[in-house]
């Protein structure tokens, strides 16, 4: 599992690295597992697939090759700290979201991610190509994400922890 550090200061400012091992984290274990275990849907229609944390992905390695882009993040604006907020506040985050990432991507695209056990409703996020390690550390942390998926040349979803 490739999991971010904590910084004893908490400085906001992501680390340079893919991923290393959790030092600490004020995330609770309970809530990583299910970071993990849900399902990170790209896409509607014939041409949706779905993104698992760890598990290499040849359709998203396809997809940065024809698009010509070596990484990709997997973002939500939803429920900042995993704390449930109203349809409205949400909405109006994933719109920030979306304003932002048009400028930063190469490539966006609308997906959701999607709680398997149906414990959590599924959260209306993005798939973003072209955007590197710092900046969608950042982007998390701006939004208030506990957590971001984030994959390399590799192809493969890491969960990178951002507190």
């Amino acid at each position: 599992m490739w999991l971010q550090v904590s910084n004893q200061a908490g400085s906001v400012d992501p680390p340079l690295t893919e991923g290393f091992l959790l030092v600490q984290s004020e995330i609770s274990a309970e809530l990583i597992a299910a970071y993990r275990a849900t399902h990170y849907r790209v896409g509607q229609g014939a041409n949706a697939f779905t993104l698992r944390v760890d598990v290499p992905s040849e359709t998203l390695s396809r997809l940065c090759i024809a698009s010509g882009h070596q990484n990709a993040l997997f973002i939500t604006a939803y429920n900042p700290f995993s704390q449930t907020q109203s349809n409205a506040a949400n909405l109006d985050a994933h719109e920030r979201l979306r304003d932002i990432l048009g400028s930063q991507a190469g490539m966006v695209i609308e997906s959701a991610g999607a709680d398997p056990s149906g414990a959590w409703p599924e959260e209306k996020s993005f798939l973003a190509l072209g955007v590197d390690l710092v900046a969608s550390k950042r982007l998390g942390i701006q939004f208030g994400q506990n957590a971001i998926v984030w994959a390399g040349e590799d192809a493969v979803p890491r969960l990178i922890l951002l507190r």
